[in-house]
């Protein structure tokens, strides 16, 4: 028997089934990270055509991994996309991802893979809900505020 590792994997009809030896999502360190999806529909297997198509399938399933644990696309603090033909397709593909997402937008990094048979993958890191998570409108207790310094960094000499 194994140690306990402090990680649950996600599951869902919702995405496509895992086509190898992982999960469709892993909950760890208060982070839900999603496996690479591409843009197989979970029901049919089907994939449609051309990038800002796939781009929005592929947030779908992202999405319905997110959903198994009370998330959304809102949720997500950063992104990986990877694209099979980077400068013909990075137009179409943002404003496809630009549909799914407010602001402030998650991070993102955005590559050319060779990928196969498909246009866009995407994964995500989504942060789970938390009793410490500071309100977004509050100042947090232990970060300066915008008129005081960061205790760590050097600041402006001020007459004593």
């Amino acid at each position: 028997m194994s140690e306990p590792t402090g990680k649950q994997a996600v599951h869902t009809p919702d995405a496509p089934r895992p086509a190898g030896a992982y999960s469709q999502g892993v909950v760890a360190g208060g982070f839900l990270f999603t496996a690479g999806f591409g843009p197989q529909d979970p029901a049919t297997g089907a994939v449609p055509e051309g990038v800002a198509a796939q781009t929005a399938q592929v947030l779908r399933n992202v999405a319905a991994v997110l959903a198994a644990r009370g998330l959304t696309l809102r949720d997500v603090v950063k992104v990986t996309a990877h694209l099979h033909h980077l400068k013909r397709d990075f137009a179409a593909y943002d404003a496809a991802y630009r549909a799914f997402f407010e602001e402030p937008c998650p991070v993102r990094t955005t590559v050319g893979s060779d990928l196969m048979d498909i246009l866009v993958e995407i994964d995500v890191v989504a942060l789970l809900p938390g009793p410490d998570l500071p309100h977004p409108d509050l100042p947090h207790p232990d970060l300066p505020g915008p008129d005081l310094p960061h205790p760590d960094l050097p600041g402006p000499d001020l007459p004593g």
